[in-house]
C-alpha cells in the first residue's frame, strides 16, 4: 500500500510517497482501507515539528478519515470487515491503509458518503466543542466568527445557527464571505477593507458579541476582544495567521470578559463520551440538513503536498479532501 512520509520535519514539499507493507492489526486494534481522508490546519504544523504533539519521525500524517474495515484484531467487538467506519487519529491518514485502536472509530451512518464522513470530524467536533462547551452560546445570542471562510469557522456558523444564535462571519474576500452566506451567517465583515471595530460595533448596536471565535490569531485579535460584549467570551481556537498575538490582561476587567482555550484533541482524551454525545449532536443536525460540510477541493495521494500548501496559503475554504484510491 502507499502512504505520504514525513521523514524530516520541513513544508510540505518534503513530503514523500512510498510503497509500504499492508497493515496488520494487533489485538484492540482495526484496519482500514482508507477512502478519503480530511486535511486540516494541524497538518502543516505537524510536519514542522511546530505542533502540540510531536510524533516520532518518520511518521504518516493526517488526523482524520473515513475508509471500510478490511481486518480487525483479536478482542474487537465493535466493528467486522466490510464495515463503514470514521476514524479520529493522532496521525496516519494520508495513506491507502491504516491501524487504527478500536475505540478510535464510530459508524458511518448508511446515508453518508466518504467525502462528508471525512470532514465533520475534526472542525465539526472542534467548533462543537469551543462553541456550546466552552463559550455556552446560547439561542438570542450573537457571536462573531473570525476567519470565518475556514473548515472551523464554517462549522461554527452553522453550529451557532442551529441553536438559534445570530452570527456575523468575518473574512479576507467577497468570495469567502458569500460561502459564509450561504452556510447561514447573519452579517458579513470583510476586514481587508472594512475597519473591523466600526464594522462590529455596526453590526452589534455597539453591545459587542456575546461570543468571539478567533481561529485565525495575529492582528485580528485585539481589535476583536476590545469589541467584545459584557461577560463576552472568547474562543482561543488557533492561530492561521502564524502569529501567536499578546493581550493586554487589562481588557478582560474592563469588559468582565473570558479568555478560553479550545483544544479539542485533548478534550476528546480527556472526555471522550462527551466527545461522543457531541458527534453524535452533530450527525443527527446533518441528517435533519443543519450542517452541510463545505468541501472545495479533492486530491490524489501524489498532491498531499498541494492540499497542504493551499491550506497554509490560506486558499481553501470550507475542507479539502485527500481520496487515497484516485
Amino acid at each position: 500500500m502507499k502512504a505520504v512520509l514525513c521523514k524530516a520535519w520541513g513544508l510540505p514539499d518534503t513530503l514523500v510517497i512510498e510503497e509500504l507493507p499492508d497493515v496488520i492489526p494487533g489485538p484492540g486494534q482495526i484496519a482500514i482501507d482508507v477512502k478519503a481522508a480530511g486535511v486540516n490546519f494541524p497538518d502543516v504544523l505537524i510536519i514542522q515539528n511546530k505542533y502540540q504533539f510531536k510524533p516520532e519521525l518518520p511518521f504518516t500524517p493526517g488526523s482524520e478519515l473515513s475508509g471500510v474495515v478490511r481486518a480487525v484484531g483479536a478482542g474487537v467487538s465493535n466493528a467486522k470487515t466490510g464495515d463503514r467506519v470514521i476514524a479520529f487519529v493522532g496521525h496516519g491518514a494520508f495513506a491507502q491503509q491504516v491501524v487504527v485502536p478500536a475505540q478510535a472509530i464510530m459508524p458511518m451512518p448508511a446515508e453518508m458518503d466518504f467525502d462528508t464522513a471525512a470532514a465533520i470530524t475534526l472542525t465539526y467536533g472542534t467548533s462543537h466543542h469551543a462553541v456550546l462547551d466552552r463559550a455556552q452560546l446560547k439561542a438570542g445570542e450573537t457571536m462573531l466568527v473570525l476567519g470565518a471562510a475556514g473548515g472551523v469557522g464554517l462549522a461554527a456558523i452553522e453550529i451557532g445557527k442551529a441553536i438559534g444564535a445570530r452570527v456575523i462571519a468575518a473574512a479576507s474576500t467577497v468570495e469567502k464571505l458569500a460561502i459564509c452566506k450561504a452556510h447561514g451567517a447573519d452579517v458579513c465583515i470583510n476586514y481587508s477593507s472594512e475597519d473591523l471595530r466600526e464594522a462590529i460595533k455596526l453590526a452589534t448596536d455597539g453591545k459587542g458579541p456575546d461570543v468571539i471565535y478567533d481561529p485565525v490569531g495575529g492582528i485580528y485579535t485585539e481589535p476583536a476582544f476590545r469589541s467584545i460584549g459584557w461577560r463576552g467570551r472568547y474562543l482561543v481556537v488557533g492561530f492561521a495567521n502564524g502569529e501567536i498575538p499578546k493581550l493586554p490582561l487589562n481588557l478582560t476587567l474592563l469588559k468582565g470578559a473570558s479568555l478560553m482555550g479550545v483544544f479539542w484533541g485533548e478534550f476528546v482524551k480527556r472526555e471522550p463520551l462527551k466527545n461522543l454525545a457531541a458527534m453524535r449532536e452533530l450527525l443527527g443536525w446533518l441528517k435533519q440538513g443543519k450542517i452541510k460540510p463545505h468541501i472545495s477541493g479533492k486530491y490524489a495521494l501524489a498532491d498531499t503536498a498541494q492540499a497542504l500548501n493551499n491550506l497554509a496559503a490560506r486558499k481553501v475554504t470550507g475542507k479539502v479532501i485527500i481520496q487515497p484510491e484516485l
